[in-house]
Formats: structure tokens, sequence, C-alpha cells
């Protein structure tokens, strides 16, 4: 393992140069064909179609965070496409690793990033990132055991996989006959067919005093409230879906996307079926986590947009797929 400086952001820290697990930086794994075949009997089961469409994507939000590159606001046409419900959750990722014996990047490497609050007492003292020190460097985390050796998934087969990589969630993705969403399909997807609101519901956080996502409650980290029992990742359907039909778009996990970001792509992108840079260095991210706080991140809206390197995992980044979609006759 490199002894790299600890990367953060509040989409969470990134590996330090030179532990990647396989191959160029953006490149997924290979998985076989055979497994590819075999993920794709489900069909389309578990996703909801969105046809074409033209939306405002972007914001002037008073909370974006300077140089996300939340703006400019502009007009993006989509074709068809399918997108999934929920996020992948264990239940589905642990199918994935049965069928092709795949192993992620975090067990292959042997360790990922989790949050210091879900460690147990007298945890030993591991690496902390200097400029979130609420990130912990754990031996043995992985998506089986999320917050290290002596944990594992009891109870947990509903909650989104989580210490997965882009590289991880692209491999599942080909096995499963689909791919990761692109920022504008993810975007248009979580905002239900409002026009410019902060959430899939609205722009109140919580209307009418209802908890609609996972985000931290109480003065961060060190003290949750724990108003809806979630400490940590929630299963992927617990709070109601949005107007097109997906749950928790905004809170619980990080999701990937499949485009390359920048924080200046909005200002010259494509109007039609943008798919982000054709180079860089990090991956977009979207929605926000069980670790966001208005103290010091707003990044649970629509909008909002975080990025990290291909390789990296974390406990708090998980994923979604999409599939492309033929036009229905007549349209």
């Amino acid at each position: 393992m490199s002894g790299g400086e600890l990367r953060s952001g509040c989409c969470g820290p990134a590996r330090p140069s030179g532990t990647a697990a396989a191959g160029p930086a953006g490149r997924a794994p290979y998985v076989s064909a055979a497994g590819a075949a075999a993920g794709t009997a489900a069909g389309r089961e578990g996703m909801v179609r969105l046809e074409g469409a033209v939306f405002l994507m972007g914001s002037r939000d008073r909370w974006a965070v300077r140089g996300d590159g939340e703006g400019p606001v502009h007009e993006v046409s989509l074709d068809p496409y399918w997108i999934d419900r929920c996020a992948v959750s264990n239940a589905d990722f642990g199918a994935f690793e049965a069928a092709t014996g795949y192993l992620t990047e975090a067990e292959r490497i042997g360790w990922s990033f989790v949050f210091t609050g879900l460690l147990p007492s007298g945890f030993p003292d591991t690496r902390a990132v200097a400029a979130a020190p609420w990130w912990r460097q754990v031996d043995g985390a992985s998506w089986r055991h999320p917050e290290g050796p002596g944990s594992d998934l009891a109870g947990r087969a509903d909650h989104p996989v989580v210490h997965v990589s882009w590289n991880d969630a692209c491999a599942y993705a080909a096995w499963a006959g689909k791919r990761l969403p692109t920022e504008a399909e993810w975007e248009y997807a979580a905002r239900g067919g409002l026009e410019q609101a902060a959430f899939p519901w609205g722009d109140d956080l919580e209307p009418g005093g209802e908890r609609r996502m996972n985000v931290w409650q109480g003065r961060f980290p060190d003290r949750h409230t724990r108003p809806d029992g979630w400490y940590g990742t929630a299963p992927v359907a617990a709070y109601p879906p949005g107007g097109h039909g997906l749950h928790n778009t905004c809170g619980n996990v990080w999701e990937w996307c499949a485009d390359w970001y920048a924080p200046d792509y909005y200002a010259s992108s494509p109007r039609e079926n943008p798919t982000g840079p054709v180079l860089g260095t990090v991956r977009a991210l979207r929605g926000g986590s069980y670790l966001c706080h208005a103290s010091y991140c707003r990044r649970y809206r629509v909008a909002a947009r975080g990025s990290s390197t291909p390789d990296s995992s974390t406990g708090h980044q998980g994923f979604r797929c999409a599939a492309g979609a033929a036009p229905r006759e007549g349209r």
C-alpha cells in the first residue's frame, strides 16, 4: 500500500496514488461474457422507463458550493432510457459476486475508508484523513465487512452496497446488461418532474416536519439524533419515491455516474444527451449521503455535484444503474 496523502472532500476521501488494483484509471475490471449474460436474465425488473425529455439541468441554488460547477442552468434533451428505482443493494451485489467470483478493489487492495462514528468502541487507532478526521483507513473494510473485520451484512441485505469504486460499479453494470447513468440522466430522474426544485418533492427539506431522506441530524460528526432510527445507511427503499419513481436520490449514499467530472463542463456541454468531458481524473458522484449536514455539506440536493477517483471506495458511496431504451412506436 502506498504511503501517499489521504485526500478528502464532502463526497469522501480518495485513495493515494499508486494503490489502484485494476489497470489504468477509469477502466472497469474485466467481467466475462458468460458472467455478463447471466446478469441480464432479470431484464428491466426494478427499473423505471423515462421517455425522451427536455429539462433545465443545474441550479442557481444559494447553497451551491463554490467550485462544484452546478451552473449555469442549461437546457438538456435526453433520449428515452431506463434507470433503477433503487440503488444496488447488498443482496444485488452479492448475486453478482456469487455468479462471477469478482473481487472489488477494496477487497484486492485490502482496505477502505470508514466513518469513525460507525467503528466499535476501542477500535485500533488507524490512519485518519487530515482534512476530515472522521474518515479512517480500515484494513479489511469492504462491501462484505462495511466497518472492517468483525462486521457483516446481517440485517442489511436491502441496504445499498458500499465500499464499491467506480470501476466496481461498471463491472456490476456490465454483468447486469446495464451501465451507469450519465449525470444528466441521473439529475432528470432524480428531479421527478419538478423544475429547478432543490429536492424531488420541492424546496422544503422536511415538508410538514416529515423526513424524506437519510442525512445527518444533530451536530456533525459527534452527535446524531437518529429521528428515523438510521445511523449509517438505510434500506434502498426506506423513503417514499419521487415523481419518477426513484427512491433515495437524496441522502443515504453518494451514487457514481458514468461521466468524467469537470467543474466548468456545464458552460459548454452539448444540449443533446451530454456525457461529460472526454477525459478527466475523477468521476462524477450525485445525491449526497447519510453524512451530509447543513453545517458543512448541502450536497444532498438534486443538482449538487461531487467527484472522486475511479478506484476510491468508502462506506458512503454506492450506485444505481441505467440502460438505453428504444423509442416507442408512434413517437
